[in-house]
């Protein structure tokens, strides 16, 4: 039976009544007991669930922490790892998969991470600096160093046999790798044709030879969308000479799909995707104070061209009450093509090839949108002020306004990504003030024309 997001939620807040009346009756063995039956997304779960001081009480209180730290939130994990020392941290995360380490290891100062490694095996050093080599969202900092490969000439009773000798396979392993001599990724030996192929034939005669693999300094955004659209369990990832670095796996990008849907979400407030729910008023102010005051100029900037207007507003008091309305359909407007754009250059769709079709679609969207909205404006301004020139000049304004919202909506996004700027971030904001001023430009600005 599969548990619904409402039922995961009530077990959430039951466990953490329980454990939070046991904490405050000073019960802390009933606490650790109930805290390690769970599993370690379970506990990161309700750490994060938790306020810093009881934070604090239940990470003390866990056993397995490397594997609880893993499931934690970056900001998260850094409460925690601040608190230790590099012999510490090297000790919580041995064991840990090597791109787990590496995430955790981001978090620190170089001068920890020097101290950490140091105090590793060689081997396991080794494979973690490897993996720390790459910038955190490509392929390379993603994957992890744990790999079976194998030979083509060998043949699959050989393989079998080879596999016998290991206590345990990676996780998530469909298919074992083949290289080369030297290395270099040559093809895939999927499991399920090893177990059901006859013993004497060799890896070469049925390994899967074209299945890409994934450049090291691929974005972690362009790998989602190749395991997407080729439904793998893992790949193999190469370097430049096609030699064999690692791999990916499914719960990887899992992580990554769901940071970017975060980062989608918490952008439109101008927050970090790592936004904790319950960090300190000392850390959550700041924050947002800086996106407050982006807002607050374009806030300005907007209130400004109504000042000067100002005139033509006394004239006709009428102007103020609806010049909202010009300026809030544009920003819907906008909003309904920058949302399409941001998810269509996220998944790659958008390009040099198809950018002038899509620009041409958003145009006639917004006339024809643009055509109803005016004129049930208009009948509706019309009957209510009985002022066909105010009706008028609201129709009209809402046209414009909604032609250059499609207009922004499609370019902004395009622009602020060909300057390296992340459009889910600046879209919103750059896109609000154009229709704002546009909205509140052509709707006073005509009612000047008119009643002057």
């Amino acid at each position: 039976m599969q548990t619904s997001a409402d039922d995961l939620q009530i077990q959430t807040q039951s466990q953490l009544g329980e454990i939070n009346d046991a904490l405050e009756s000073g019960t802390f063995k009933q606490v650790r007991r109930m805290l390690n039956g769970l599993q370690p997304a379970e506990i990161a779960h309700l750490i994060e669930s938790s306020p810093p001081p009881s934070r604090r009480v239940l990470w003390r209180l866990v056993d397995n922490e490397g594997e609880v730290l893993q499931e934690l939130s970056d900001e998260v994990q850094a409460q925690f790892l601040r608190r230790m020392d590099a012999a510490e941290v090297a000790e919580v995360t041995e064991g840990l998969d090597t791109d787990d380490v590496a995430d955790i290891l981001q978090q620190l100062p170089d001068r920890v991470i020097r101290e950490v490694l140091a105090a590793m095996s060689a081997r396991d050093r080794l494979r973690v600096e490897s993996v720390l080599s790459y910038d955190e969202e490509t392929a390379g900092g993603m994957m992890n160093t744990d790999t079976i490969t194998v030979r083509p000439r060998l043949t699959l009773d050989v393989v079998l046999r080879y596999l016998r000798r290991h206590d345990e396979i990676p996780a998530s392993t469909d298919n074992l790798i083949v290289v080369n001599r030297k290395d270099q990724f040559v093809g895939l030996l999927p499991l399920s044709k090893l177990l059901t192929s006859p013993p004497t034939i060799t890896v070469r005669e049925i390994m899967v030879t074209d299945i890409d693999p994934i450049d090291a300094d691929l974005a972690d955004n362009e790998v989602a969308n190749l395991f997407e659209r080729n439904d793998w369990v893992s790949a193999p990832v190469v370097d430049k000479d096609g030699k064999l670095l690692g791999r990916i796996t499914i719960d990887d990008v899992v992580d990554v799909i769901r940071e970017d849907a975060d980062h989608s979400l918490m952008s439109l407030a101008g927050l970090d995707e790592e936004e904790d729910t319950f960090a300190p008023v000392s850390l959550a102010t700041p924050r947002r104070a800086i996106w407050l005051g982006i807002n607050l100029i374009t806030a300005i900037v907007a209130a400004a061209v109504i000042g000067t207007f100002q005139e033509t507003i006394e004239k006709v008091v009428a102007l103020a009450v609806l010049m909202p309305i010009v300026a809030s359909m544009g920003g819907v407007a906008g909003n309904q093509t920058l949302t399409v754009v941001i998810r269509g250059i996220a998944l790659g769709q958008i390009g040099r090839n198809n950018i002038g079709w899509l620009l041409s679609r958003e145009f006639w969207i917004s006339v024809i949108n643009g055509l109803l909205m005016a004129l049930a404006m208009g009948i509706m301004v019309a009957l209510w002020l009985n002022d066909m020139n105010i009706a008028l000049i609201i129709g009209a304004a809402m046209i414009i306004n909604l032609l250059v919202a499609a207009l922004a909506g499609t370019l902004i996004p395009i622009t602020l990504k060909s300057l390296s700027i992340d459009p889910a971030l600046a879209g919103g904001v750059v896109l609000t003030t154009v229709t704002d001023v546009v909205g509140f430009f052509a709707f006073l600005g005509l009612a000047t024309y008119f009643y002057s």
